[in-house]
């Protein structure tokens, strides 16, 4: 499944099957990342927010809480929200590719 923004372009792709829980928060994952290339940097830090919200041990939400902190970082400009990144990663992710990303961030 090809997820296309507004004007055509790939924003995200699931490829093979998912179970509903799964298939579910990465549609909204692909949302999510519409809103952050359309640099919705609010919208995107609420969608991210609502992955976490509503699928917190999916695959996707570890990806979900690093998005969900550069989102807000774009919008705030505080870079402090990145420093806090990787010490909620150790709590809640800490095997997570997505952890690895927050290492340059620690404070």
């Amino acid at each position: 499944m090809l997820i296309l923004d507004p004007k055509g372009e790939e924003r995200h792709r699931i490829e093979g099957y998912l179970p509903p829980d799964e298939f579910r928060a990465q549609l909204e994952m692909a949302l999510a990342r519409v809103s952050f290339m359309s640099k919705n940097w609010a919208e995107a830090e609420r969608r991210y927010t609502a992955v976490l919200d509503r699928n917190p041990n999916s695959k996707a939400a570890p990806e979900a809480l690093y998005w969900k902190g550069v989102s807000h970082y774009k919008l705030t400009n505080d870079h402090t929200v990145l420093g806090e990144l990787p010490g909620q990663f150790q709590q809640k992710y800490p095997d997570s590719v997505w952890a690895l990303k927050t290492a340059a961030w620690v404070q």
